[in-house]
């Protein structure tokens, strides 16, 4: 499980994986509530949510630790920090609604980036392993 969530790969690999991720979810939300995929919309609420994650992940040394603790630490801080500056961008800070997306927010970005990793994890084959499962014939 630990190889799934943390795959042994390049750090940009799975930031690149958490970037999808977090775009992936922000896409499935936006056409889930709207029934397109605004480009306007889709900008108002990914690029919070990637500025929030990735300062985070900076601050926590998610790319270069590659720790349980870091990863929960930038999806807490992160996830929470660009639903914050989306809500003030768009003028929403005192709407109720907000907890609502925060916590659907929180739990969805959460299950879409270990998915993702689980995915690299994969589909990426490592140096030594043409396969990406890890395993080498000896």
């Amino acid at each position: 499980m630990r190889r799934l969530a943390f795959p042994p790969l390049p750090p940009w690999i799975v930031a690149a994986a958490d970037a999808l991720a977090i775009l992936g979810f922000t896409i499935a939300g936006v056409v889930s509530h709207r029934g397109a995929l605004p480009p306007s919309a889709l900008a108002e609420d990914a690029l919070p949510l990637l500025a929030g994650w990735f300062a985070a992940a900076a601050g926590f040394h998610l790319y270069g630790r590659s720790t349980p603790r870091a990863l929960l630490l930038t999806w807490a801080v992160g996830i929470p920090a660009g639903v914050l500056v989306r809500a003030a961008a768009l003028g929403r800070l005192d709407e109720p609604r907000q907890l609502a997306f925060l916590l659907t927010t929180l739990a969805l970005s959460l299950v879409f980036v270990l998915a993702a990793r689980a995915l690299v994890s994969v589909a990426v084959p490592r140096k030594g392993d043409g396969t990406g499962s890890g395993v080498t014939d000896t």
